[in-house]
């Protein structure tokens, strides 16, 4: 493979990345602003590594910066780790006795179930893993 057409793989790859924030951003506010649906504490955590997503991934585009990975990469993989908490707190795997969502809006509260599993919790998780693995891809082809 030439150069121009991996940097060019990478560079839509990257963009790849950017689009999944993005609509996961949007789905956030739509869920928040037009659905009517409260963030609970761990959803405002993903929220806070998922917005500088949008920003940090878009500035790695134009042009392409192959060090956009050591800034994401973070980013994304707290907020994987904060998303993989929150879905074994509303599996139930974790006991309600150590939530952190004690006053407010219910960490478990069930807004949407599509499937019989797809939740925000988990579309907050597939979001997360998929930057995180593309990201890694990204960053292995660019190491070769």
């Amino acid at each position: 493979m030439t150069q121009i057409n991996q940097k060019s793989a990478n560079w839509n790859i990257l963009f790849l990345c950017w689009l999944i924030a993005t609509v996961s951003t949007m789905g956030s506010m739509f869920f928040s602003y037009i659905m009517g649906f409260a963030p609970c504490v761990l959803c405002w955590y993903q929220r806070i590594f998922l917005f500088p997503l949008v920003i940090i991934l878009a500035a790695g585009l134009f042009p392409f910066d192959k060090g956009v990975v050591k800034y994401a990469l973070p980013l994304a993989i707290a907020g994987w780790l904060t998303a993989i908490y929150h879905n074994l707190l509303y599996t139930g795997i974790i006991p309600e006795s150590i939530q952190p969502c004690s006053q407010g809006v219910s960490c478990t509260e069930e807004y949407i179930d599509i499937f019989g599993f797809l939740t925000i919790p988990m579309l907050s998780l597939l979001s997360f893993s998929t930057i995180i693995a593309l990201l890694i891809i990204i960053n292995r082809r660019m190491s070769k």
